[in-house]
């Protein structure tokens, strides 16, 4: 089995930071891509930041300059640094990855279980 934990969300004010990580275990064969999509209540959940096996990143126009993904190899954890914090980043955010296991050697996503990011203004 293959799953995601994340950890990090909580509440902070506006223009306030907070770091995200999401860490992979299991049955991990290569991971193509790692990252965040986010959703807030009534909306449909949206992209923030992904990066990609040979280290291209793309962003959410809405967090460029402010939020900054990462990834430690080594680890199979991928980071999001969030900085300026909006009220309108307030969301449900997910981590997700695109991953070979060696039980389901074909690329599929997986999904954590989701973190709480609120931002009070």
């Amino acid at each position: 089995q293959v799953q995601l934990v994340e950890s990090g969300g909580g509440l902070v004010q506006a223009g306030g930071s907070l770091r995200l990580s999401c860490a992979a275990s299991g049955s991990i064969f290569s991971i193509n891509a790692m990252g965040w999509y986010r959703q807030a209540p009534g909306k449909q959940r949206e992209l923030v930041a992904v990066l990609t096996g040979g280290a291209n990143t793309n962003y959410a126009d809405s967090v460029k300059g402010r939020f900054t993904i990462s990834r430690d190899i080594a680890k199979n954890t991928v980071y999001l640094q969030m900085n300026s914090l909006k009220p309108e980043d307030t969301a449900v955010y997910y981590c997700n990855a695109n991953m070979q296991s060696h039980i389901a050697p074909v690329p599929r996503d997986y999904w954590g279980q989701g973190t709480q990011v609120t931002v009070s203004s």
